[in-house]
């Protein structure tokens, strides 16, 4: 059987492609992941702007909205 022969240079090439490939892959799904971080993160901030806080009211014991 014939053994199949690569060049180092071609190995080392191949396996550079490999990698860069690997790494723009990573950073493209790192900035997605972020940005729905970001979005969640804002909608987050919109509810606890909305959301009202809740005093006790003295004449009757209950927890009211402010």
């Amino acid at each position: 059987m014939p053994q199949f022969v690569i060049p180092p240079l071609v190995k080392w090439t191949l396996g550079a492609l490999g990698a860069a490939a690997i790494v723009h892959w990573v950073v493209r799904e790192v900035r997605r992941v972020n940005e729905e971080l970001d979005q969640a993160k804002a909608v987050r901030i919109a509810d606890r702007e909305v959301r009202k806080t809740l005093r006790l009211d003295p004449r009757t014991g209950e927890y009211r909205p402010q």
